[in-house]
């Protein structure tokens, strides 16, 4: 009998060369490359082949996806980092500063108020589902975020941005529904709350991606300068970068996905030869579009028809609300006022957006989240709940977005973004 870790080895590579050799027609079509990993998911999951399983004797590891999502997430947000090129200057920033300021605790607070008063969950659990389901994916996202070092479009880096600083936002409040689980007493925990999750956390995950980037980097030109490493190993550089800032920051309780995002913007502005960065950002894409296809190859294969069915009309409720109603709601309340960066416009366009508000990609980061909060102490009713409400807003967000992306992009590029940029600037951001 053929053990099924060499038929998943064999189905995985089948799948990596359809693909790799399909890439030119399925960039052409509505369809997102993500969608075809979870379809394979399902597929290889209990109702198709069963060549994946997450569960043994009805007991979910969520251990093995906690670690995997956090892997994809601190490549996807130093990816993120090393696209953006923009100055760190207040002006140049200011969509996403809107975009992760306001919008993202009108998405968590909105969101837990549909739990809260629609789906029966006390605050503790409305406030967890908010922090899972608010921030938008740097993994699945990377069809509408910038394409390289050179893209300066607005919408583009308004939802890179957004997507590699998410956390610094979510993950606080990811602890706060953790914590009013376990205890209903706010009193108990909500300064240490405050000073250590909100506060110390934020600040240490931003020094950590400034000093331990810098550090790396200097000692980086140092040695080459006496003797130039090997060129097959030098991209490791990165993986090394992101590596030690996730875990220095982590030990000091700090939020190693906005350090490593910060890492990413640092490394982006440190080296003299501006070739080094660009080799890099090639090598982490590639590690990235690997890792997200065993993700989603997972995330098809947990899923259950059963609790799916259970759960639907709640899970429908949020999808709604959060999709056509919270994201679009909330980014024109954030966005009131805005002029693009470089252009004489007072506003951004009205499509440009609405585009903003439909591209709230849910996927990879909220799987992590919700893993992480299974390792914390979330079980019972809540936790089937919570989870299988996650799991169908991501699927049907891949499905939906994925189909949506390539053809609303087309048509941004070719009538909305051009005429953004057609007046004279009146303040160039990116000298």
């Amino acid at each position: 009998m053929i053990d099924i870790y060499i038929l998943d080895l064999l189905v995985i590579g089948l799948l990596l060369l359809m693909v790799t050799l399909g890439s030119g027609w399925i960039s052409r079509l509505p369809l997102s490359f993500a969608l075809i990993y979870l379809v394979v998911g399902i597929i290889l999951g209990p109702y198709g082949f069963g060549l994946i399983q997450l569960r043994k004797d009805n007991v979910f590891n969520a251990e093995i996806l906690e670690r995997l999502t956090e892997f994809v997430v601190i490549i996807s947000v130093f990816n993120c980092g090393l696209k953006i090129v923009r100055p760190l200057r207040l002006k140049g920033w200011d969509i996403t500063v809107r975009l992760i300021g306001l919008l993202m605790p009108i998405s968590i607070f909105a969101l837990a108020a549909v739990g809260k008063f629609f789906l029966g969950m006390n605050w503790g659990e409305a406030i967890l589902l908010g922090a899972i389901l608010a921030p938008t994916d740097p993994v699945l996202a990377s069809v509408v975020q910038l394409t390289d070092t050179h893209d300066r479009d607005e919408l583009r880096f308004g939802l890179t941005s957004e997507g590699g600083l998410n956390d610094a936002l979510a993950f606080p409040f990811v602890y706060f529904g953790i914590y009013a689980l376990k205890d209903d007493n706010w009193n108990n925990w909500f300064k240490q709350w405050v000073t250590v999750d909100l506060i110390w956390a934020i600040a240490s995950g931003i020094i950590m991606g400034i000093i331990v980037a810098k550090a790396i980097v200097w000692i980086d030109q140092k040695i080459q300068k006496r003797r130039q490493a090997d060129e097959l190993m030098e991209d490791f550089i990165a993986i090394s970068i992101i590596l030690l800032t996730y875990s220095l920051t982590e030990i000091v309780n700090g939020y190693g996905f906005l350090a490593v995002f910060v890492a990413g913007l640092v490394v982006q502005r440190s080296y003299r030869n501006p070739e080094r960065p660009l080799a890099q950002l090639e090598f982490i894409e590639r590690i990235e579009k690997l890792m997200e296809i065993g993700t989603i190859l997972l995330l098809g294969s947990i899923l259950l028809f059963k609790p799916m069915l259970t759960y639907a009309p709640q899970s429908l409720l949020v999808m709604v609300l959060l999709f056509f109603v919270i994201r679009p709601l909330g980014v024109w309340i954030s966005t009131i006022g805005r002029y693009p960066v470089g252009s004489s416009r007072q506003n951004l366009h009205p499509a440009t957006r609405w585009l903003f508000g439909w591209f709230g990609i849910r996927g990879v980061g909220s799987l992590y989240y919700l893993a992480y909060a299974f390792g914390k102490g979330l079980e019972g009713e809540a936790a089937e709940q919570i989870a299988w409400i996650t799991y169908t807003t991501i699927v049907v967000s891949v499905i939906i977005h994925g189909i949506s992306a390539t053809p609303l992009m087309n048509w941004y590029e070719h009538k909305i973004s051009q005429q953004q940029k057609s007046a004279p600037a009146t303040i160039d951001e990116f000298d």
